[in-house]
């Protein structure tokens, strides 16, 4: 993994965070800014499968267990569209916090498949 993109990727997710959590606890139901953020999440996550692919023949080769940080990513990947779809059914200011609590979980995970990446 690249270290600059770990980065980006984190800030993103807990900029997404403090989006949702902040307009839920705020009354808001789940709007463009909430559910946007979720999918900009999700095109960075795609973005990290792609380069989780290619990396390995650059000369990128992961120091941890490879199918550990496949399990990380596959489950990252899921978890934007599942916190969607809640967002989209039950659409109540709860749901806005709930994509939020989500996009703190990608941070999380992201900055666990560096670690699984690079330090092993």
């Amino acid at each position: 993994m690249i270290w600059g993109y770990t980065i980006a990727q984190v800030a993103l997710a807990c900029a997404a965070g403090l989006i949702c959590v902040i307009s839920g606890l705020a009354g808001r139901k789940p709007n463009d800014p909430s559910l946007g953020s979720l999918v900009l999440v999700e095109l960075a996550l795609i973005a990290q499968l792609v380069i989780a692919i290619i990396a390995p023949g650059l000369g990128n080769q992961p120091v941890g267990s490879v199918p550990e940080f496949y399990v990380y990513l596959i489950s990252a990947l899921l978890i934007p569209p599942l916190a969607v779809f809640w967002a989209l059914i039950e659409r109540t200011r709860w749901s806005s916090v709930v994509l939020g609590v989500a996009a703190f979980a990608i941070a999380v995970m992201v900055f666990r498949m560096q670690q699984i990446w690079g330090l092993g």
